[in-house]
């Protein structure tokens, strides 16, 4: 019996494999399919193969000068691609995010710039991951490694949570229409600005700055600032009651 280990590698080859059988002494050949591979006789029990290229499943043979072993199977493993990051931003601390792509069923591996972290295999096309944690705003690149390779190609941007010092002012009639400036830190990447449960518009001024308009309502409310990054919900607006 013939044994291979590892038994399956990338379609481009170059990967040595361990061919573990009996007999192996004055070998003259070792074949994957129709391709001759380089090898070297370890022992009388074990050879060590580079795998030429190719791009299917084939069979392996040792060839000696009293005959040819029995053959095993060695499988090639298509190059990954990445299509997708179902979120490409998200807070410091790390989100779950799932990676769509193709050829992802051997991942051992993702990498969001230097850190890596191991992904679940959903099947062939999806992956599973939390990103891992950093404690500065950055883009980073996503790479996968799989047996047949690694490829790369998308970022995640880690965004800062913003925070809130300031608003003024903080009363406005009922009715809305009051504008406010909020000051506080990382609020470019703001993506919603609400009093109370109500979502309301707002212009993004630079990083520090961000003038929103009070929609109608009624009496004290949270002023919640909210970004990939995170939530601020430290400031509070008035409604005053229009006369009439």
């Amino acid at each position: 019996m013939v044994t291979l280990n590892p038994h399956q590698g990338p379609t481009s080859g170059g990967n040595q494999v361990v061919i573990t059988g009996t007999n192996f002494t004055g070998a003259t050949s070792v074949k994957f399919g129709t391709k001759s591979a380089g090898f070297t006789v370890d022992s009388a029990t074990q050879i060590t193969a580079v795998a030429p290229s190719n791009n299917s499943a084939v069979q392996v043979i040792v060839t000696t000068p009293a005959g040819t072993s029995a053959p095993a199977w060695y499988y090639y493993i298509s190059f990954p691609s990445k299509s997708s990051l179902s979120e490409t931003m998200g807070p410091l601390d790390g989100i779950p995010i799932t990676l769509t792509g193709s050829s992802l069923t051997t991942a051992t591996s993702m990498s969001f710039g230097s850190n890596s972290v191991v992904p679940t295999v959903v099947n062939d096309t999806t992956l599973n991951v939390t990103v891992p944690p950093v404690t500065t705003p950055q883009t980073v690149g996503v790479s996968v490694t799989t047996i047949g390779g690694t490829t790369n190609g998308l970022t995640f941007t880690y965004v800062g949570a913003p925070t809130v010092t300031s608003m003024t002012p903080t009363t406005g009639p009922d009715y809305g229409g009051t504008a406010s400036t909020i000051i506080g830190t990382n609020l470019s990447d703001a993506v919603d600005v609400s009093y109370g449960p109500d979502s309301t518009s707002y212009n993004v001024i630079d990083d520090t700055t961000i003038v929103a308009y009070s929609p109608g309502g009624t009496g004290t409310v949270a002023v919640t600032v909210t970004s990939a990054g995170g939530s601020d919900s430290s400031q509070t607006f008035t409604y005053t009651v229009s006369p009439g």
